[in-house]
Formats: structure tokens, C-alpha cells, sequence
């Protein structure tokens, strides 16, 4: 079906071994996986800034009114893997489906200046190739010690108590449960001691287009001894990252490749940077990809038996956003 890079990880091993600095990417599929030494970063024509680790030399002002048009696909359109997804559901195959689309979308950005301008915990703007500008962690390692966050549910905070009522519902709660209990068992292949710290905990994501609130958990472990340096076994054991796949994984990544009908590439996977010791991560979404001249918005959200069709729909047109104040 596909083929995973054996050979990239085993060298993010060598070279976290040796406590070598470096940044890696690794596609949704991780058949691509990229690693960068951090003298290589500049020739490699990426731009990188994270929380606490930085590339950007410069500060470009933004002086022009910007302009953001999308194109949705129609919602008879959506309809087709939807149905194919929730098919599955019912059979028993998944009980939790990320289904992303790819939207059209126009603006007089460039890629560049929205990586620049855009504000996110984690963003990355790669050679003419990709920009994304991603609230969530995936996994943090710090002394030995294993973090992941995962985030799931969202809500346009502009509605009425809407941290309350994203708390109290159904569907996002339920999908909430599963990805923590994913993410737990995920951690527990290379960490003992595996403990949700903190539970749906409301984060604030402001953005120009509206405001959001998501939710997210805390979830930790202490690395086991033969895991203890060696980022790249550790990464190939944790993905594809549960959050934005489902579960069970192996039977939903089937689903996913079947019902999206196109190729997420670095979307949805994961990039990190590792600086001798410990390692911070994130997953790569709200992610605005270019082929040829159009550029694309990659975005979804997660399908359980209690989702309706136009809420999903318009959950994936929500996400369409650049988060630029």
C-alpha cells in the first residue's frame, strides 16, 4: 500500500544517539522523511519558528489589505467519502475517522508572508512548496520524559457560552475520549507509567476570519530504556499521529486513503525539532500547500456514528482560516 523510510529513521537515531541538533519532517505516510542539520537549515529553504526554537531573521511589515477567498467543494461533493467513512463506522471497521479535504483557496498573500504574519505555536513555511501554522503539539521529550497534547473539538467561540457547550457535547466529547485513549495506549509502545495529567483543557485560537475554542488533553510517560535517545524509533512507533488519523489505525488508515481520494503528503504528518536533548514536535495541520500556480488549504475534522453531514461540512470550511490579527 504504501512504504515507510526505515532507513531516515534509523539515521535520526544514529544522529540523536550522537546528540547531534537537527529538524525533521515526516509525511503523513512517513514514506518522506526529511532531516536537517541545523547548519543546513538556511540551504534547505525552509524558515522555521517554534516556541523555543527560531529560524526567522527578519520581520517583513504587512502593509496590504488582504484579500481571502475559498472554494469549498459542495457539500454532494463532501457527501461521497462521508458516506464511505461512516459506511465503515457502522461495520465496526473505525470508531473514529479523520476525513480532510484539500479547498481551493485565492489570496494575495504569499506563502511567505502568511508564514511571516500568521501567529500559532508552530509554523513552517518550506522552500515555494508549503506553509503551515499548527496549534498542536505532538509529542514533547524533555529529561527523559514523554509528552503529547492532543487536540480535538472545536467550536466558533463567538457563540453563546461556547467553552461550555464545546465541553458539553456529545459528538466532541466522545471523540475527545477516543483520541486520548489512542494517544494513551500510542504512548505506552515506548513509555511506562502512562498518565492523562490534565483533561480537556479549553485552549483560545484567535484567527482573522473568527475566533475558535479547541480542546485539549495532557498525557505523559517515562520513555522506556530501550527508546532512551533514539527519536527516530520513537517516531516511527508513534505514527501516523493518532489525532488526525482515528482508530484502530491500521483499519482506518485504509479508510481514510480509500474515502479523501487525494494525497495529504506533509499534511497531517509531523515535524520536529530536536536540539541534542530533548525534542519538541507538532502535527502539521492548517496547512496551505501550492501545486503548479493554485494554492490549496488542507483541513477536516474527526467522523464518529453521532456526526451530521452539514455539521462536518461546516467544521471543515471553519478551519479555512489564516490566524493573522
Amino acid at each position: 500500500m504504501f512504504s515507510v523510510n526505515h532507513q531516515k529513521f534509523i539515521e535520526m537515531d544514529e544522529l540523536s544517539l550522537q546528540k547531534v541538533p537537527y529538524f525533521f519532517m515526516v509525511d503523513f505516510l512517513s514514506g518522506k522523511v526529511e532531516i536537517y542539520r541545523k547548519e543546513e537549515i538556511e540551504q534547505s529553504g525552509l524558515i522555521i519558528d517554534f516556541q523555543h526554537f527560531s529560524t526567522i531573521k527578519k520581520h517583513p511589515e504587512l502593509t496590504k489589505k488582504i484579500e481571502w477567498k475559498s472554494f469549498p467543494e459542495t457539500l454532494e461533493s463532501f457527501k461521497t467519502g462521508f458516506d464511505k467513512v461512516q459506511k465503515n463506522i457502522r461495520l465496526g471497521n473505525s470508531y473514529l475517522v479523520n476525513y480532510t479535504r484539500k479547498t481551493k483557496i485565492e489570496t494575495n498573500l504569499t506563502l511567505e508572508e502568511i508564514f511571516y504574519h500568521s501567529v500559532a505555536k508552530y509554523k513552517v513555511f518550506y522552500k515555494d512548496f508549503f506553509v503551515f501554522f499548527s496549534p498542536e503539539t505532538f509529542v514533547k521529550i524533555i529529561d527523559g520524559k514523554i509528552l503529547t497534547y492532543p487536540m480535538k473539538g472545536t467550536i466558533d467561540a463567538s457563540l453563546k457560552n461556547a467553552a461550555e457547550v464545546l465541553k458539553n457535547d456529545k459528538k466532541e466529547k466522545a471523540e475527545h475520549y477516543t483520541v486520548v485513549d489512542l494517544l494513551r495506549n500510542d504512548l505506552s509502545m515506548v513509555a511506562d507509567e502512562v498518565t492523562v495529567d490534565k483533561f480537556q483543557h479549553i485552549d483560545f485560537i484567535k484567527t482573522q476570519q473568527k475566533d475558535l475554542y479547541a480542546m485539549s488533553s495532557e498525557i505523559t510517560g517515562k520513555l522506556k530504556p530501550e527508546f532512551d535517545g533514539k527519536i527516530g524509533s520513537i517516531m516511527q512507533k508513534l505514527l501516523p499521529a493518532g489525532s488526525i488519523l482515528g482508530a484502530p489505525k491500521p483499519k482506518t488508515l485504509e479508510i481514510i486513503l480509500e474515502a479523501e481520494g487525494y494525497e495529504r503528503g506533509y499534511y497531517t504528518g509531523v515535524c520536529g525539532w530536536f536540539d541534542g536533548k530533548n525534542v519538541d514536535s507538532c502535527v502539521m495541520i492548517r496547512f496551505i500547500e501550492k501545486e503548479g500556480d493554485q494554492l490549496y488549504f488542507k483541513s477536516g475534522g474527526g467522523i464518529t456514528h453521532m456526526s451530521k453531514l452539514e455539521d462536518e461540512y461546516q467544521e471543515m470550511k471553519n478551519k479555512i482560516y489564516v490566524p493573522i490579527h
